[in-house]
């Protein structure tokens, strides 16, 4: 039987992968440009945007394997969970121009953490009625 709600957890992390890559590429290629949208000050030397989008990048390849097969990657999926809990925080922490980089975070974190609880759940209650 298939557990819809881990099905959509993965939907969910794929496109928080997706929007996670997009953004680093832009900070890789145009990170001038990538700031100024944001209203954001100049990164000064930009070497440090690019590594950190780098580190963006490798982090959420971790979160793929969770997104494709739950039930076998459960760590991986509450790493998912809490790095983007994490990430909220921190740009919570930061002056009030860099929030909207934690509500992306936070966009996803509420979603994911209800889609996990709801997939594990239901993979206990299908497991113990079998």
């Amino acid at each position: 039987m298939i557990n819809a709600y881990a099905k959509w957890f993965g939907y969910v992390v794929l496109l928080g992968v997706a929007i996670n890559i997009g953004l680093s590429l832009l900070a890789f290629g145009f990170p001038e440009w990538l700031l100024g949208l944001l209203g954001l000050e100049p990164a000064v030397p930009i070497i440090w945007l690019r590594f950190a989008a780098n580190l963006l990048i490798l982090l959420s390849l971790f979160y793929i394997p969770a997104a494709i097969d739950l039930n076998r990657y459960q760590a991986n999926a509450w790493l998912a969970v809490i790095s983007r809990l994490a990430g909220f925080i921190f740009f919570l922490t930061q002056p009030r121009d860099y929030w909207l980089l934690g509500l992306i975070d936070f966009s996803f974190f509420i979603p994911e953490a209800i889609l996990l609880i709801l997939a594990q759940r239901n993979q206990t209650t299908t497991v113990s009625t079998s």
